[in-house]
């Protein structure tokens, strides 16, 4: 049996930007591998641990036993911590040990994909002892590995792939929480609407309706009378909803008509990544 159909693209997806990670990493000097990036606290070195730690356990591989520094200022939460662990363990990892662990672990998890048999219903143990199904599994493996390609790219300052199968992963991945956000976190009113229409390689117009109850949903299709529309590229969409960047360093980037108060709320709560 080969991967099931509905896998695919996500199967494509991991492999294409990881593919482009690997790509970027290997021709690294030592001093580049200690580059901040845009995710709190790391630096390449951590991204990639990362990128291997979180693969590894999708392989199957026993997390590390490993005691966390307590002067680590971005790890606030449990969620957080849990990610920090195949990190700090690797920080003490010279560049060609983590390129040979790299290249080591792709080669594995495409062997794995090869061999997968399972449907996307079947079940599997997740981040803190949840349980996911395949699908949501691959489809975040997916989503991870590209919004850390990018935040690479940003620190080595080698942009591209901002259209690649990932991207379009992470959009639908995005998307999923802007009803949150707009609904409970922004405190849109019942029975109003905000448009948001996002340009660049990545280019969509999405809705969301807030009914009667206070319930957000998000469609494609336009309201002809929004209480705010908001306007930006799609780099800027993804970096805000990552909590890349924060919405002041965001505002001149984002172009918005309507309720003001409003709209100032929606970017101010726009992450929607742990």
């Amino acid at each position: 049996m080969s991967l099931h159909p509905s896998l695919q693209t996500y199967a494509d997806a991991w492999s294409h930007s990881v593919e482009a990670i690997s790509a970027l990493v290997q021709p690294l000097a030592d001093a580049d591998w200690n580059r901040a990036t845009p995710c709190p606290g790391w630096s390449v070195r951590d991204l990639i641990s990362h990128v291997i730690g979180m693969d590894c356990e999708i392989l199957g591989d026993p997390r590390p036993i490993h005691t966390l520094p307590r002067d680590l200022y971005h790890v606030r939460t449990e969620h957080q911590r849990y990610m920090e662990m195949q990190v700090d363990v690797r920080r003490h990892h010279t560049a060609p040990e983590m390129l040979g662990e790299l290249e080591y672990t792709i080669i594995r998890r495409n062997r794995q994909l090869r061999n997968e048999n399972r449907g996307p219903e079947a079940t599997l143990r997740g981040p803190l002892g949840t349980e996911q199904t395949l699908e949501v599994a691959m489809r975040r493996r997916a989503f991870d590995v590209w919004v850390h390609e990018q935040d690479l790219r940003v620190a080595l300052g080698q942009p591209g792939n901002l259209d690649s199968p990932g991207a379009y992963v992470a959009r639908d991945e995005l998307l999923q929480g802007l009803p949150k956000v707009v609904a409970k976190r922004a405190g849109a009113p019942a029975n109003s609407a905000v448009v948001f229409d996002v340009s660049g390689p990545v280019e969509f117009l999405r809705t969301v309706r807030v009914d009667a109850e206070g319930r957000g949903s998000v469609d494609g299709a336009p309201s002809l009378g929004p209480l705010a529309t908001l306007g930006m590229e799609w780099e800027t969409y993804f970096r805000l909803a990552c909590g890349r960047i924060s919405a002041e360093r965001a505002a001149g980037d984002v172009k918005s008509e309507g309720d003001e108060e409003l709209v100032a709320a929606i970017l101010a709560h726009f992450a929607v990544t742990p």
